[in-house]
């Protein structure tokens, strides 16, 4: 909008200067454009952790930003989501094979509490959780496949309301799956194991059975993909890369800008080229397990559940513009770290 306030006031000046009459011209709104974002009303990071028992979460916004630690009834969770509107933070608890919902957040920040209150639960559905993902009142789970499970992928997709989650739709596929991301209608997942990326489109329109994917495409150079994350605000999608699991060195991150018109250009089973990828790799990264990712479309900061390193630690990076082995901005200590969300608004 800026580009055209100055010709248009230029065109303003010179009929003023040209009138040969008394007549004003056209005035041209003054009110300049403020490209500054909207302030946040609130800037969270909240995670997960599959050995603590507990979930972390930060004030972004907070003059200077310190983890608290909520305790919660499941050992190990993988997955985390936080609704403002309704105050609830919600998991997937590997422990006890279900979703569980945690009600008056704010109070317990108010209290000083150590411990979150369960409002309710699910029905234990699922084995093997990985990461969930919320569209509206909808909640998508993970199930990754292994013996327990009889080797079956699954999405499980669950209702919620005041009191409750009622299971939907149960979509069966044939991909081992991790990594998650809801844009409305469309589902990102990762293939475990693999270096591809998969895409559900009218994912909510599909009938309780087994569903195919509507693309799938490899990440040239990547190794095995856990985490995933995608803002339509700034067409950015950013992939983690865990390599090997025994690895604590040869994880990375990378970026793809203007994802959107980057896979449309990608065939079905083709290959987005290293050409198209800003990469973070290398000791400097501390990028071993990195198993989860958040995104803020605002500071481009980019966050990271490191599973490996340290036992776990949450790392910030800025956006990188160019290849090289980064050092995180920001790192610090959390014990079994599996999932990161970052809340703004």
């Amino acid at each position: 909008m800026k580009k055209l306030l100055f010709p248009l006031a230029i065109i303003a000046i010179s009929f003023a200067s040209c009138s040969d009459d008394d007549s004003m011209p056209t005035p041209v709104d003054p009110t300049p454009v403020d490209p500054t974002p909207t302030p946040a009303v609130e800037l969270k990071l909240f995670t997960s952790s599959n050995t603590s028992g507990a979930i972390s979460y930060t004030d972004l916004l907070a003059t200077t930003p310190t983890p608290k630690s909520f305790s919660v009834s499941s050992t190990d969770s993988d997955g985390i989501f936080y609704d403002p509107f309704k105050d609830q933070v919600i998991l997937a608890s590997r422990t006890n094979n279900r979703v569980d919902a945690y009600t008056g957040f704010r109070n317990s920040i108010i209290t000083s509490s150590t411990a979150l209150s369960l409002g309710f639960s699910s029905v234990s559905d699922f084995t093997n959780a990985r990461e969930i993902a919320v569209s509206g009142d909808k909640v998508v789970v993970t199930q990754d496949q292994n013996a327990g499970n009889g080797n079956i992928s699954k999405f499980y997709v669950y209702q919620r309301n005041t009191s409750g989650f009622t299971l939907l739709n149960t979509y069966t596929v044939d991909i081992k799956l991790w990594g998650i991301h809801l844009e409305g209608e469309t589902m990102y997942a990762i293939a475990d194991n693999t270096s591809d990326l998969v895409v559900y489109n009218n994912f909510f329109a599909n009938a309780t059975g087994t569903i195919t994917a509507s693309k799938r495409v490899t990440i040239e150079g990547l190794v095995r993909t856990h985490g995933i994350t995608y803002s339509n605000q700034d067409n950015v999608m950013v992939l983690s890369d865990v390599g090997l699991a025994s690895s604590a060195t040869d994880g990375g991150l990378i970026v793809i800008n203007n994802f959107s018109s980057v896979l449309s250009a990608t065939a079905n089973m083709g290959t987005i080229a290293m050409s198209n990828q800003v990469r973070i790799y290398g000791p400097n990264s501390l990028l071993g397990n990195p198993v989860d990712v958040a995104y803020d479309h605002v500071t481009n900061d980019i966050y990271v559940a490191e599973r490996l390193n340290g036992g776990g630690q949450v790392l910030k990076f800025a956006f990188p513009t160019t290849n090289g082995d980064f050092a995180p901005q920001t790192a610090r200590n959390e014990a079994g770290v599996t999932a990161v969300y970052l809340l703004r608004r």
